[in-house]
């Protein structure tokens, strides 16, 4: 890796950080150079505007996420062993993402929800690809015979991740030192609900 990608990575690094804290809207050239001690002239050389560092900021949380939570749970086995590690690595991510607030996702999905343009579709189709990846998830655990065969898919991916979103609420908004544990019992009660009957 050349200095030119090692600075653009310490930049985009910053950028998640920031963007945990404050949203991707908290994103600016010159928020970032007083973060990564650059100039502003230097951080123009790798984003030439601010829509482009946003941009480039939820492609890195997107990877982050990706590298924290999915990657370590595909070693676990096939089907409810798999759901059950990406759950758990999901509940945790921000913290073994290293990032010390909430998730940048979750807030940009609230920041562009109602506004149209590059940056909600860039946070709309991770989102949607996220949903098609838990989805494998589910048919692969119905493949192993651990969820029913008749399960609706898309409505176990809806439940999911409503508890997700929920749980952020609880553990982020309210300081609910409860959510976590409030969380892991609805996920049981979903699996619960779409277990073969004996």
């Amino acid at each position: 890796m050349g200095k030119g990608e090692d600075t653009r990575n310490l930049i985009l690094a910053a950028a998640v950080e920031q963007a945990s804290l404050g949203g991707f809207e908290s994103l600016t050239i010159g928020s970032l150079a007083e973060r990564t001690g650059l100039s502003k002239s230097g951080l123009f050389a790798h984003f030439g505007s601010r829509e482009e560092l946003q941009i480039a900021a939820i492609e890195a949380t997107a990877a982050r996420f990706t590298e924290t939570v999915f990657a370590p749970a595909l070693k676990a086995p096939r089907g409810l062993p798999r759901m059950r590690a990406l759950f758990d690595a999901w509940l945790e991510w921000t913290t073994r993402g290293g990032l010390g607030h909430g998730c940048p996702m979750l807030a940009g999905a609230i920041e562009f929800d109602d506004k149209p343009g590059p940056l909600r579709d860039a946070i709309a189709w991770h989102y949607d690809r996220l949903g098609r990846e838990l989805a494998r998830a589910v048919e692969l655990a119905v493949g192993q015979g651990h969820l029913r065969a008749d399960l609706d898919v898309a409505q176990f991916v809806f439940e999911l991740m409503g508890i997700i979103f929920a749980y952020h609420h609880d553990a982020r908004l309210m300081r609910n030192e409860q959510a976590p544990a409030r969380a892991r019992a609805a996920f049981e009660r979903l699996i619960a609900a779409a277990t073969p009957a004996a």
